[in-house]
């Protein structure tokens, strides 16, 4: 009875150590994919649930805070780890009426009217120029 025991208590300590390191792989993966994506002018949502523009950020020294830009001309500094994640813009709006008219017509998805979005993305390009024009009339 006690050899079950033990065995038991071993086969759970394997299944933890193997959990452990693949919870442990997923969550660097996920942290340089992080890394990688945060940059100049893309849009990120931060831990309070506040979104923003990344104005600044340094990858490589984690301690330095991120800049990030939640209206136009205020720039508040963040740690690196407060921003949660990128928030990826949603280009096509379909309406289910729209959507149903179109597969019962049989119509091919090019035909599909594409919604703008209510607000304009900015490329990273056009934020760094707008942020330097800000700079210059202050």
């Amino acid at each position: 009875m006690e050899i079950l025991l033990f065995g038991l208590l071993a086969v759970l300590l394997v299944f933890m150590i193997f959990n452990t390191r693949k919870r442990t792989k997923q969550m660097k993966a996920e942290q340089e994919e992080k890394a990688t994506k945060t940059v100049p002018g893309v849009k990120v949502l931060l831990q309070g649930g506040i979104f923003g523009t990344i104005v600044a950020y340094d990858p490589e020294d984690l301690d330095t805070p991120a800049l990030v830009e939640i209206a136009p001309g205020t720039i508040i500094e963040v740690h690196s780890q407060a921003i949660l994640r990128i928030v990826e813009p949603k280009d096509v709006v379909v309406d289910d009426a729209i959507a149903a008219d179109a597969i019962a017509d049989d119509v091919i998805a090019d035909d599909v009217v594409e919604v703008e979005t209510a607000q304009a993305v900015e490329t990273p390009e056009e934020t760094r120029a707008r942020l330097e024009r800000d700079a210059d009339n202050k």
